[in-house]
């Protein structure tokens, strides 16, 4: 089936639009570069990430303007669940938003929609996974509400996807990529009780991800690791979320879109992310044959990450779904050293340190697409008054001569030895 599907595919589906995470200008800006066809950023306020860096409203007016160049899209993520206390700001946010021409706005509360509606009436409006569309009653219901594309809940199998999706007059959206929570579509209170932080105004503590242990209760000073293979156990630490074994039977289901889950991530990790799934979607429609390559999946490898599955898409995860045993936290086989910036002449290319590295060590430049990776030998650095040194730092603008062609946001980046 797969095999006659891929056969068809420029005739029966649809290309979905890849929609990547932007925590800030530059992450924004290296998504669009790496193959993006549109961005969801947050704002100072009223965004579930507020520890990422966000945008000002000067900043989301520069990328607007970044994005409408290339022809590709921004969405402003508004999705917090608001108390009576947000509205008043959130009005005087939305009048000056409204003076921005993003392409949509996210949200999930109805009262906050309402307001989208009323202050920017002309806006699209999309419907966060958040609000846990599980059905295609539900979809229907807010396309009712002049909305324009609901995001929907991670708990639902590639079935039920394509069911709302062939049956609803509302678009569709799904993540395919990126971190899963142990709660329902987001909605956990876990952060608030524990640590004070309420996860559904942005201030998630991620409580789930910590080490637990067995108190009893007349034993208030004895803690009891609680033993899986040896070691403790993280049953609430879910694995992360990676489809791209699965493009045929995503592109079968028929969302309109496709988002990557990661604006407090790094620009290397939107970087490879972007590129592979730009990569894998463009063959699949592309004039040659569609064949799954084993490459992607190592390079979303060299990413952080807590393991990988089929979230929900499949069936549901079981113990598969958790980190337990022996794993810890993130895996993490490749370091992110810096980013190309413009260059100075012919020769010389500047370069924006984020980790060490120094002369005669072998990096990996990673281009915009897979094909233009290679290995350098560093065997020059230059300080930003163009003086020969041993070693760049993180924060400082190094010079290098690259051994071939490189473009503005391509990548260094080192496989860290374990």
């Amino acid at each position: 089936m797969i095999e006659k599907m891929i056969e068809k595919s420029q005739k029966i589906y649809k290309k979905p639009e890849l929609v990547s995470p932007a925590g800030s200008l530059d992450k924004l800006k290296t998504a669009i570069e790496y193959g993006a066809d549109a961005v969801y950023a947050g704002g100072k306020d009223f965004s579930l990430r507020n520890s990422a860096a966000n945008f000002t409203l000067d900043e989301i007016g520069s990328a607007v303007e970044f994005v409408h160049e290339r022809g590709k899209k921004l969405y402003i993520t508004l999705n917090i669940f608001a108390h009576n206390c947000h509205i008043t700001r959130m009005e005087q946010y939305l009048k000056e938003l409204s003076k921005h021409s993003v392409n949509a706005v996210i949200v999930a509360d109805p009262g906050v929609l309402s307001l989208v509606r009323d202050i920017m009436p002309d806006t699209p409006a999309h419907i966060s996974t958040q609000a846990n569309c599980t059905n295609t009653k539900a979809a229907d219901f807010w396309y009712k509400q002049g909305v324009n594309r609901v995001v929907l809940a991670r708990e639902l199998s590639l079935n039920e996807i394509s069911e709302i999706s062939a049956n609803s007059n509302c678009r569709t959206e799904v993540f395919v990529q990126g971190a899963m929570c142990l709660s329902y579509s987001g909605r956990c209170y876990l952060s608030s009780y524990m640590a004070n932080r309420g996860a559904n105004l942005g201030d998630c503590a991620q409580s789930c991800r910590w080490k637990y242990s067995l108190v009893e209760e007349e034993r208030p000073n004895e803690y009891y690791p609680i033993i899986e293979d040896g070691e403790f156990a993280s049953v609430m630490s879910s694995r992360d979320l990676c489809m791209i074994q699965h493009i045929p039977e995503l592109i079968a289901a028929g969302a309109d879109a496709w988002k990557i889950e990661g604006r407090m991530k790094s620009q290397y990790y939107v970087a490879t992310v972007t590129r592979i799934y730009r990569e894998a979607i463009d063959m699949f429609f592309g004039n040659e044959a569609y064949e799954y390559q084993e490459r992607w999946l190592e390079e979303l490898g060299k990413i952080s990450n807590r393991g990988y599955n089929t979230g929900f898409f499949l069936g549901s995860p079981g113990l598969d779904g958790q980190r337990v045993g022996e794993e810890k936290g993130y895996t993490q086989d490749y370091k992110f050293v810096g980013l190309f910036g413009r260059p100075k002449d012919d020769n010389l290319f500047e370069v924006i340190v984020k980790n060490s590295f120094q002369v005669g060590e072998d990096l990996e430049v990673m281009g915009k697409r897979p094909g233009m990776d290679f290995v350098q030998t560093i065997k020059g650095i230059y300080n930003k008054d163009l003086e020969p040194v041993e070693k760049a730092n993180p924060g400082q603008r190094a010079f290098i001569i690259p051994e071939r062609p490189v473009e503005e946001y391509f990548i260094l980046r080192r496989k860290v030895r374990h």
